[in-house]
């Protein structure tokens, strides 16, 4: 790591514990750890440099929909923090670009504040930038991909290079870049067109989804939505069906609010938590015959993974 050394100094973490940058607090140490909070530019330096050096680079945000193993995870570790951004108006009605790193819940905000409508529904999800456009994350009937232009991807082969949102390839949960199984990318930035809105209707709207997020979803340490809604169905609804609201194994327990969100109960291991979505998986699948795909996504050593994941 010579060369991220003398590029990072003392920003360059060894054996950082992870527990504390993801949202079910679990996890645990990075190899390596670099909190990115300058521009992409720097954010881009850093991971090609560690690339070049032959490490692998795992990139977190909001360290939602993440399951960091106990084991913790080898390479580099970069909690993006990298969160510019800039209104404008610009050709076919782009007019907001967002730093990777960004919260969703502050891109939302400064959109209303700016009377831009398209993103109300991101002010109710945990979460970055850079992984919404990677999950195609959603909530509320929105998602990324209804305004979304284009994502400025930094790849291991090609460099900095533009993606559409036809190049993503967009689908329920689902995005070209999530299929890749290299890892070697980054998003860097995404770039969007908004509607023009009254702010206060915007608002309206926003504190109707926080409102509903509040009487239906869990407090606490929890990662979301843990399986994507089969077609036709609802994964809570097949969780609560086969009486798994509120089944535990160690600190980690099925929510007795709603059953598509497991929650580290102040002593959960990750084994734990993993633990638990097997449980519920083969238990909806042997009671009900409906197989539940993981939209979570494991990271770390020393997971036993299914086939179904």
């Amino acid at each position: 790591m010579r060369q991220l050394q003398t590029l990072l100094g003392d920003r360059l973490l060894a054996g950082e514990p992870l527990a504390k940058y993801t949202a079910a607090r679990l996890g645990g140490p990075a190899e390596w750890l670099y909190i990115a909070k300058d521009s992409p530019d720097e954010l881009a330096e850093v991971i090609s440099t560690a690339w070049a050096e032959g490490f692998a680079v795992r990139i977190l945000g909001g360290g939602a929909n993440v399951l960091v193993s106990d084991a913790g995870v080898h390479g580099l570790v970069v909690i993006n923090h990298s969160a510019e951004i800039t209104f404008g108006e610009w050709h076919e009605g782009r007019n907001v670009a967002a730093g990777s790193g960004t919260s969703l819940t502050v891109l939302a905000r400064k959109c209303q504040a700016q009377g831009l409508s398209g993103l109300e529904w991101a002010v109710s999800v945990p979460g970055t930038v850079g992984g919404a456009v990677i999950n195609n994350a959603g909530a509320h009937g929105g998602d990324i991909a209804q305004n979304l232009c284009e994502a400025v991807i930094l790849d291991a082969e090609h460099g900095v290079k533009l993606l559409t949102k036809a190049d993503l390839q967009y689908d329920y949960r689902f995005s070209s870049l999530k299929a890749r199984h290299d890892r070697r990318y980054a998003v860097l930035m995404a770039i969007f067109a908004l509607t023009p809105n009254d702010p206060a209707a915007i608002q309206a709207r926003m504190d109707g989804f926080i409102a509903h997020r509040k009487r239906t979803q869990p407090p606490g340490a929890s990662l979301g939505s843990i399986f994507k809604n089969p077609p036709g169905n609802y994964a809570g609804a097949l969780i609560e069906s086969v009486d798994l609201k509120g089944y535990k194994i160690g600190g980690a327990q099925v929510s007795p609010i709603h059953a598509n969100f497991f929650i580290n109960t102040g002593n959960a291991t990750a084994s734990d938590y993993y633990a638990l979505i097997q449980h519920v998986r083969e238990t909806v699948m042997r009671e009900t015959g409906v197989a539940l795909e993981m939209e979570i996504e494991l990271v770390g050593e020393g997971f036993k993974i299914s086939e179904q994941d």
